[in-house]
């Protein structure tokens, strides 16, 4: 059974850094493609970012050149470094990764705010 655990989250200020991370049992992610995506309530879940099995990122153009994903296959975990929060990247976010369905994490809070 794929299970997938974020955490990482926390309330900082707008301009600060935060790293999440995806930390997957039930599963070897090296085969398969992943992604972080987010949640404000009353939103539809939006992606952030995309990673192939191949290594290739994707990014939503509202975080690029502020957030990188990387995963570690070694680790069987992936990473989302999060620079130059802003207020509007307040969210729910969770990380997904694709083997025949959609698997999901329960999600992790960032709030920022000044």
């Amino acid at each position: 059974q794929v299970q997938l655990v974020e955490s990482g989250g926390g309330l900082v200020q707008p301009g600060e850094s935060l790293r999440l991370s995806c930390a997957a049992s039930g599963t070897i992610i090296g085969f398969y493609n992943m992604g972080w995506y987010r949640q404000v309530p009353g939103k539809q879940r939006e992606l952030v970012a995309t990673i192939t099995s191949d290594g290739a990122t994707g990014y939503a153009d509202s975080v690029k050149g502020r957030f990188t994903i990387s995963r570690d296959n070694a680790k069987n975990t992936m990473y989302l470094q999060m620079n130059s929060l802003k207020p509007s990247d307040t969210a729910v976010y969770h990380c997904n990764l694709q083997r025949g369905i959609d698997h999901w994490g329960k999600g992790v809070l960032v709030t920022v705010s000044s």
